[in-house]
């Protein structure tokens, strides 16, 4: 038999686990952050999945609470635990990247070893904390994966961002979709970059544009496929095979894998707009204009494809370069 969880239940066995005050513990983690969590009490893996990490990017939200939907109505079957959380609360209450500072750059030994968080998005960090510590203490010895659901500003092709440490490589390629290596090398304080030195297993799934619907669709086939793969679902449970997992099957382009080759900074006070109409992935070429800094142009020193053109307001990365592999 397999078990949803009221929010007031969702943690107690955690809790009991890690002999910690129920009252106390419970009002720190605030339970809204849990989306749901999903078990049939059969041994296996811990999947933590976040959602919105930044604010203005809900669609892993919406596809995490259809699957956790679906999976009660199908009385599907899995080994181990499915938890999904709320990444961001402040932001996706507000409908923005972050409110003081981004979460997907928050996660420095240094910031995480303060006893006094500072800011909106430390504290969203230190709950986070707390509960995947819980849930590793409940399924110790078992294998634990993750999955971080992000949307890009630019129209996109779905792919995966994987730290190339672990096993984290080798897990990616077994999804269909684009796979790029070195974000987290670059770019300091990610979470999957924290989730893989904890230990986890998994990737960044970026599923398309923010306002694109395609995107909480992607965001679920991943997540069904991941079920498949760490779980031992069998998908033909779902209700809703086998739409939930066509749209990476017959949406996405074929895999193929590209590492980061540059970033563009914004710093402080640059007045930074890229060019319009970039595609994440589209090919540029030599001395094509990308984007102004400063009223000064930037042009391509490469014949390779430009990642995550920033068009939207918040956010210091500009965009990327990456060549494939």
């Amino acid at each position: 038999m397999c078990f949803r969880f009221r929010e007031s239940e969702l943690i107690k066995p955690i809790l009991q686990s890690c002999n910690l005050n129920d009252s106390t513990t419970l009002k720190q983690l605030h339970m809204k952050r849990i989306i749901d969590r999903y078990t049939c009490n059969t041994i296996g893996p811990l999947v933590f999945i976040t959602a919105a990490v930044h604010g203005n990017e809900p669609s892993g939200v919406k596809a995490l609470e259809e699957v956790f939907s679906q999976l009660r109505a199908s009385k599907a079957q899995i080994n181990g635990t499915l938890i999904g959380l709320r990444g961001n609360r402040g932001a996706l209450e507000k409908g923005v990247r972050f409110i003081d500072e981004d979460l997907n750059r928050t996660w420095k030994p240094i910031k995480i070893a303060k006893q006094i968080k500072d800011t909106h998005e430390e504290l969203e960090m230190e709950e986070i904390i707390e509960i995947l510590d819980m849930e590793l203490a409940h399924h110790k010895g078992q294998k634990a994966y993750f999955l971080d659901c992000h949307t890009t500003s630019s129209q996109s092709a779905p792919y995966m961002s994987v730290q190339v440490k672990n096993d984290n490589d080798e897990w990616a390629h077994r999804f269909p979709t684009y796979i790029v290596r070195g974000f987290s090398d670059i770019v300091n304080g990610s979470i999957d970059h924290y989730f893989t030195d904890r230990g986890l297993t998994g990737f960044t799934f970026e599923a398309g544009q923010h306002d694109d619907p395609a995107s909480a669709r992607h965001h679920q086939s991943m997540i069904w496929l991941m079920l498949k793969e760490a779980c031992d679902l069998d998908l033909t449970q779902i209700k809703t095979h086998p739409q939930c997992v066509e749209s990476l099957k017959n949406e996405a382009p074929d895999q193929k894998t590209f590492e980061i080759i540059h970033r563009h900074e914004i710093k402080d006070g640059d007045d930074f707009k890229m060019k319009a109409g970039f595609d994440n992935f589209q090919k540029i070429s030599k001395g094509e204009l990308l984007a102004h800094n400063n009223g000064a142009e930037l042009k391509s020193t490469w014949n390779a494809r430009i990642f995550m053109p920033l068009y939207q307001g918040q956010g210091n990365d500009g965009f990327f370069v990456i060549e494939e592999v």
